[in-house]
């Protein structure tokens, strides 16, 4: 049984102000972080340790350990990234890789379904349509930290195939579920953050539009602010492309929802003498 003041956390500020039992659940895939400064400080080789031998994944503890050891850049998101590749390893077609995802979603650790967004992005045997359907409840987690991961694991798949991931994306931005139609509009941001810019929409965002357009209206703030931000992205290059889709959203959706992803999208070109 988790305390009720562990479970209800707000989150320390600081790393150095985690408490110790927090910390101890955290590595122990008890709870999930709640914070950006518990997610950077869970020893994910120790959480590891707990949770492999509950995937029937104990194998791989051997590499893991030497993965660990050989890793040059030792940051939160390149331990994550390589727990999650050294999964997709071992994974072979769509059965292997549901089966994997579906024991890594049941865990209580946000980390450790964090590996398994990576390890659908990594794995080899799958389709498009396969990675994009696996990846969809990841992407739908009710921490954000995990779907934060889910688009990125997906990145790849939009550079390289940009025509094609951006025909799958378009059943994504009418689901019910916000999260899922924010998935479709973070992922493909031009800029992007802690990731590879999408060159192709950098140099030409207009035919990412057709994700933005059923979302210009959107009720979820999540979602708003993820398009008005893809389009400041898009502003950096192409003001004037972003700026006569913004008058003509002003003109066909005057409503306070449009208002706040338009402000959030030319701020960038307000800035501008």
């Amino acid at each position: 049984m988790i305390p009720a003041h562990i479970a209800g956390r707000k989150g320390a500020r600081n790393t150095a102000s985690i408490p110790a039992d927090v910390l101890t659940l955290l590595n122990a895939g008890r709870i999930e972080t709640v914070n950006l400064c518990e997610w950077l400080i869970v020893d994910q080789l120790a959480l590891a340790e707990r949770v492999f031998p509950q995937i029937g994944c104990d194998s791989l503890l051997p590499a893991l350990r030497a993965r660990m050891a050989e890793l040059k850049i030792t940051t939160a998101p390149k331990k994550l990234e390589a727990i999650g590749r050294l999964l997709a390893e071992n994974v072979s077609g769509k059965a292997e890789a549901k089966e994997l995802s579906a024991k890594l979603l049941a865990l209580k650790s946000d980390i450790a379904r964090s590996w398994g967004a990576y390890a659908v992005g990594f794995a080899d045997g799958l389709s498009a349509e396969e990675r994009f359907l696996l990846i969809r409840p990841f992407a739908a987690d009710p921490n954000m930290s995990t779907r934060e991961i889910a688009w990125l694991a997906l990145r790849g798949e939009v550079i390289a195939d940009l025509h094609g991931s951006l025909e799958r994306l378009i059943h994504f931005t009418t689901d019910p579920d916000a999260n899922i139609r924010r998935f479709a509009s973070e992922l493909t941001r031009p800029r992007g953050v802690w990731c590879r810019h999408i060159m192709a929409l950098r140099e030409d965002p207009q035919p990412g539009f057709c994700l933005l357009e059923p979302l210009r209206a959107d009720p979820s703030k999540y979602v708003r602010d993820s398009v008005g931000n893809w389009l400041n992205d898009a502003s950096k290059n192409h003001p004037e492309m972003v700026s006569s889709l913004c008058f003509r959203w002003e003109k066909q959706s005057p409503c306070p929802e449009t208002a706040m992803i338009l402000k959030r999208a030319l701020r960038t070109i307000a800035k501008q003498p």
